[in-house]
């Protein structure tokens, strides 16, 4: 079976910007990426660019172009967000040697430090910049963040291609039953909350912090879904410090959007889902040859009943009270 990038050689990287009209000066750079394969590329006379080259198959031309409007329109609103570069004809999606790409300027940073309440304030303010944006129009052609696609499907497509041990295939499929039950009563307790354009992936990661503050990469993953999937990655430790946090992030967000505080019913049953999908994710790129290095614990007993572990802790967590601030 050929692998999605087998023919992604570097000469093919660089013919690609190259036929968009930049002059390449030979330095290349593989940056952290498994879902797609981006590179920081040198050019003659100028500063590098980064290209990202879409995995084949997983978004469509029309996803792919609604996800790049969105980050544009962020942009326009001076919400620091990196967009797609624009062509003469205002195409921001490209193809070569049967590859999808997009070209973005270099921009760094570090990760921010979320024990500083100015930090987390900062993050606060821009995220509620992003989301007001982001509730002005629906996507129309990306996906919805749901139980069904990141829970339901998820465990069933593990399950189904042998990735659980033989021996905790029972475990599994009766913890993440229970886990998805416990996830819809969530939802039912919570009720109908506001459906707003995300980024959808909004972890330190995709947060890179330089003295002029913070700016979002990688909206990749960005979706239909309730705000409050952009805020809780950004919360760690105990229920106690994970408040404190949340304060200080909504006191930037409330400065610009308005946040239903019962959405925080619905921060475990999303983290429950994202175990779920998380390990989907993993085994549906298990052929790719990049997937396996990366995680060679992934097809071992050991993964599988810490999976079933967390999920029963998940299972407690959806039963305690909601976090609050």
């Amino acid at each position: 079976m050929q692998t999605p990038y087998a023919g992604l050689s570097p000469d093919l990287v660089l013919e690609a910007i190259e036929s968009r009209g930049y002059f390449c000066d030979g330095r290349q750079l593989a940056l952290n990426s498994y879902e797609n394969r981006v590179y920081q590329v040198g050019i003659e006379n100028s500063a590098p660019l980064v290209a990202k080259f879409y995995r084949p198959g997983r978004w469509t031309d029309a996803q792919i172009l609604e996800e790049h409007a969105f980050v544009r329109e962020l942009a326009e609103q001076e919400i620091p967000a990196v967009p797609p570069l624009v062509d003469e004809s205002g195409a921001t999606l490209f193809e070569h040697g049967g590859y999808r790409f997009s070209l973005y300027r270099r921009q760094g940073g570090r990760q921010p430090e979320l024990d500083c309440d100015e930090h987390l304030q900062w993050l606060g303010r821009f995220i509620g910049r992003i989301h007001r944006v982001g509730a002005v129009q629906r996507y129309q052609v990306r996906p919805r963040l749901d139980i069904e696609s990141f829970g339901r499907a998820s465990y069933q497509y593990v399950l189904e291609n042998g990735f659980v041990a033989r021996e905790l295939e029972a475990a599994y499929r009766s913890v993440a039953e229970d886990a998805l039950a416990r996830v819809e009563a969530c939802f039912d307790m919570v009720g109908p909350v506001r459906q707003i354009r995300l980024h959808g992936d909004c972890h330190v990661g995709n947060v890179l912090w330089t003295d002029q503050g913070p700016h979002f990469v990688d909206f990749d993953d960005s979706r239909m879904g309730p705000a409050v999937q952009d805020l809780w990655m950004l919360l760690s430790g105990d229920a106690a410090q994970r408040s404190q946090q949340l304060a200080r992030v909504l006191e930037g967000y409330h400065q610009f959007a308005d946040f239903d505080p019962l959405e925080l019913g619905l921060i475990e049953a999303l983290r429950t889902l994202r175990l779920m999908h998380y390990s989907a994710w993993i085994a549906r790129r298990w052929q790719d040859p990049a997937f396996p290095v990366a995680f060679p614990w992934f097809d071992s007993p050991r993964y599988w009943e810490e999976q079933v572990l967390s999920l029963r802790e998940q299972m407690a967590a959806m039963d305690e009270p909601a976090l609050s601030y």
